[in-house]
This record gives C-alpha cells, structure tokens and sequence, in this order.
C-alpha cells in the first residue's frame, strides 16, 4: 500500500537522501516502497537544533534519515545523559525513546522525541516564570513534578 502524501505549494519533503520541492501547486503524491521520509515541518537543522533536547531529535533524525542507528552510540546517548542529569523528570519520556532506539524503530523514536521538546519548553517556561517572581520579590512554590 502507497502512503499519501500532500505538499503545499512550495513545500519540501525529505524522501531517502533527496529533498524534494513541491511547485507552484498542491500536490499529492503516492510514494510506494521503503525509505526514510520527513516533511519539512519536521526537520530540524543543526541551527535551529538550539536547546539539549532539539540536540536529541537531531541525532534521531539522522539515525533516522540515514538509516544508521550506530551513531546512537556515539552522539544519542551522550546526549540523553547529559539531558537527564539536567532534568531527571524527564526519565519517562527518554526510557520510551530509548526503548524504540533499541529495538531499531528510528521513526518512532522521533515522533516521541517531539515529546521531549515539548516537555523542554514547558520546563524552560517555568523556570522563566520562576525567575521573574523572584526579580519581582514574589515568592515562590516548588512545583509538583
């Protein structure tokens, strides 16, 4: 079975090692076979990989991408420990990356580490709020995790 896919006018989507820009129209294509595909909504590039955890989907993506879960070793890992020492609380949602890194379904991985980004801001969020209550001499309560 083909997976559907519609681009917007100019969109890109990454489908195996080529990025392919749609024209001028909306475009529906059917893609039929098995290779690693990204629309351009979901990529993220070593500049925008800003924060520990876009650092993660970054490494993800290229596992990902290239088909190459060796590179967990070298660069996923490392920086998923350095993330939990940051922010142990987020154990959970890197135990289920981790699990779906281990058992080589990269894509998987990916889409939960949208979930770890997501928990990232929420933090930073707070600790932003926190901060601004201590500048204004407010008090503050420890949140519940």
């Amino acid at each position: 079975m083909a997976l559907k896919v519609e681009l917007k006018p100019n969109e890109r989507i990454i489908i195996g090692t080529a990025v392919i820009r749609n024209g001028d129209t909306r475009t529906r294509l059917f893609i039929e076979g098995d290779a690693p595909i990204l629309r351009e909504k979901d990529v993220l590039t070593a500049s925008t990989a800003d924060t520990p955890a876009k650092k993660i989907y970054l490494a993800l993506q290229l596992m990902y991408l290239q088909g190459d879960l060796s590179a967990s070793e070298k660069i996923y890992f490392p920086l998923v420990r350095e993330f939990l020492a940051a922010a142990p609380s987020a154990l959970p949602l890197v135990d289920e990356m981790n699990s779906l890194v281990l058992d080589g379904e990269s894509y998987k991985a990916l889409k939960a580490a949208k979930g770890l980004v997501a928990y990232e801001k929420e933090l930073m969020s707070n600790a932003a709020r926190g901060s601004q209550r201590l500048r204004a001499g407010g008090e503050v309560r420890a949140a519940a995790p």
